[in-house]
């Protein structure tokens, strides 16, 4: 059975404080249905300051998550880790371990974005010490024990449930992220299918005698909306597809890698890019992908289409993965 997803940035250029709490709602009554259907899933992330009203408080809304669901993972993917404070980020996702029964799985990366350290007044050249502390401060939180912290013992309570800790990977698409995953004895998630990355993460680990293991992205890992026609649907919808693409190319540095890169500049360049993909159910099965990402409120998506792809997907492909 493939892995299925469902991904929430809560993106919507131009919102009222009316549209954003609809969306909200939406969102989390989505994670909900999709619990229901058994998408393994939920993903969503941070970032801030943005225009379009990126999502910037993730854990805030994995706790919604959890509150309107059983079964489904919620995967921070990823957490800007030398933005917060280690102790309180500690606190945080000990709660939402406790609250959700251990589904929650943190992945942590440093960021591409300056104007977000700046916003926060946290040192952009600083960022790779500042994220081993976060990380080292996060496993010596979690044991419950009072450890040294900036020149004082501190103790974080309560303990999470999951041992010997919450899901927690190191993200990025670096040398040095591998490096500190392996240092740290943590798995790795490189932010792109870069194999050469993954083998040189398992040389660090026999180099410094950890043990971890690699969550990668397939060479083919497209961002989905299931539609009966593909063509009506682009039509009207590709321009929330183009906004979010066109945003993270705004972002993205040459050195940056990440599934989610487009070069495209029209809806017409973003469809045969193949980036982001608008097929119907029985295209949708065919694909036969090891992970399936569906992102139903993309850039913007109304809210309504938003719900008929969701419900294309689990009630006519879903059941047909499983087989």
């Amino acid at each position: 059975m493939p892995v299925t997803v469902v991904r929430f940035n809560l993106v919507e250029p131009g919102a009222t404080p009316t549209s954003l709490r609809a969306r909200y709602r939406a969102a989390v009554e989505m994670a909900a249905y999709a619990d229901e259907q058994g998408v393994s899933t939920v993903q969503t992330e941070e970032h801030h300051g943005v225009e379009n009203n990126w999502l910037p408080s993730p854990f805030v809304f994995a706790g919604a998550v959890f509150g309107a669901t059983r079964r489904i993972a919620v995967t921070v993917s990823a957490v800007i880790g030398p933005l917060h404070d280690p102790l309180r980020l500690a606190e945080d996702i000990a709660v939402l371990d406790l609250v959700s029964g251990g589904r929650l799985v943190t992945v942590a990366g440093i960021g591409y974005r300056p104007e977000e350290y700046a916003q926060f007044d946290v040192d952009w050249k600083g960022r790779g010490k500042l994220q081993d502390e976060v990380l080292q401060t996060l496993l010596r939180a979690w044991t419950g024990e009072p450890f040294a912290y900036r020149g004082r013992t501190v103790r974080v309570t309560p303990r999470p449930g999951t041992e010997p800790h919450p899901l927690l990977l190191v993200g990025g698409s670096s040398k040095a992220a591998a490096r500190r995953a392996a240092r740290l004895g943590l798995p790795f998630f490189p932010s792109a299918h870069l194999p050469e990355l993954e083998s040189y993460y398992k040389e660090r680990l026999v180099e410094y005698g950890t043990e971890g293991w690699t969550m990668m992205p397939a060479a083919e890992t497209p961002l989905l909306h299931v539609a009966e026609d593909p063509d009506r649907a682009w039509a009207e919808y590709g321009k929330h597809f183009l906004h979010e693409a066109r945003t993270y190319a705004s972002w993205q540095s040459a050195g940056i890698r990440s599934a989610v890169r487009s070069g495209a500049a029209t809806v017409a360049e973003l469809r045969a890019e193949g980036v982001y993909r608008i097929v119907t159910p029985d295209e949708c099965v065919a694909l036969g992908l090891d992970n399936y990402v569906l992102h139903p409120l993309v850039g913007g998506m109304p809210v309504e289409e938003g719900w008929r792809g969701l419900r294309l997907f689990a009630e006519r492909v879903l059941p047909r993965l499983a087989d």
